[in-house]
């Protein structure tokens, strides 16, 4: 992998993962450094999401992580430390959704049997977990001065 395409992902991004059609049915794959800018150390996913039901509302002090609508779909709305919203639109199954560490998130919108599979690069840890938003705005704007 090139180093742009690590140096690029220092943003929410949607990855274009590898798609090969066949008439027999469509194949996308994922492998370590080729399509995903880190090891991957854990996997989870999220299903059976009720009608209406919000998941997420946090961000992580370290980890990244992809999130992928391997089926139906859902959206995953970034909040930036002053209060505006991005949201992306996952209803692909080859198309991911790259988040930095600090960053701020939730989804919503799931439709009838959505399953979201999560790539990340460090193992569960809940102090790793960020649940407060001023605490995030906090540590956002630390780490903005510290970078000047």
């Amino acid at each position: 992998m090139s180093n742009n395409f690590i140096d690029s992902m220092k943003a929410p991004t949607i990855i274009n993962l590898p798609k090969i059609l066949d008439p027999r049915g469509n194949l996308t794959f994922l492998q370590n450094m080729d399509q995903i800018p880190f090891e991957i150390q854990r996997v989870f996913f999220t299903y059976d999401v009720p009608g209406g039901a919000v998941r997420g509302g946090h961000a992580y002090y370290q980890q990244e992580e992809i999130i992928i609508a391997i089926s139906g779909s859902f959206d995953v709305v970034i909040t930036l430390p002053d209060g505006s919203k991005q949201r992306f639109s996952l209803n692909r199954s080859y198309y991911g959704l790259y988040l930095p560490p600090l960053t701020w998130r939730h989804m919503e919108n799931f439709s009838t049997n959505a399953f979201s599979l999560h790539l990340s690069n460090t193992a569960f840890n809940a102090d790793d977990y960020i649940r407060n938003f001023d605490i995030f705005v906090r540590l956002t704007d630390e780490k903005k001065r510290n970078s000047i």
